[in-house]
């Protein structure tokens, strides 16, 4: 099973195409921009654990293993006071 490229940051709704050089992931592959990362001091607000940069899934692959179309958002803020 290929990791799940999904298409924007779960705490400020930004896009993060395959090729975004600042998605970062953590195991269960929940997904942030690099500034909110950066907020959360790279641990996953969701599970606790590490975020790391997410790889970058060849173009030539991208057809037969397409990224996610579904957007998440976490239900809850990101961080105190709300928005990032």
């Amino acid at each position: 099973m290929a990791l799940e490229l999904r298409p924007n940051c779960e705490c400020c709704d930004q896009d993060l195409p395959p090729a975004a050089p600042g998605a970062h992931i953590c195991s269960f592959e929940c997904t942030f921009c690099l500034a909110c990362s950066t907020r959360l001091a790279f641990v996953c607000p969701n599970c606790g654990g590490e975020l790391v940069r997410r790889p970058i899934r060849p173009a030539a692959k991208l057809s037969r293993h397409p990224p996610a179309a579904v957007r998440v958002r976490r239900d809850q803020p990101c961080f105190p006071g709300g928005a990032p």
